[in-house]
């Protein structure tokens, strides 16, 4: 009972975590357009970070 809702809140902060990339990173290149690229690769690096600490996160809490 506890791993799974160890699990559900990990998916939960991943989840609130790539919506904060993903809403700072559109910010960003809507004021700066010429480096949208840049950030781009700086927000999809950010969020695969964020996916694999929550997969861990998942992972183990599920081992117990």
């Amino acid at each position: 009972m506890y791993s799974a809702i160890g699990a559900g809140l990990a998916v939960i902060g991943a989840g609130i975590g790539i919506g904060q990339i993903g809403g700072k990173a559109m910010e960003g290149i809507s004021r700066n357009p010429k480096v949208a690229g840049d950030i781009r690769t700086s927000m999809i690096i950010a969020a695969a970070l964020v996916e694999g600490a929550a997969l861990f996160a998942i992972v183990v809490a599920l081992i117990k």
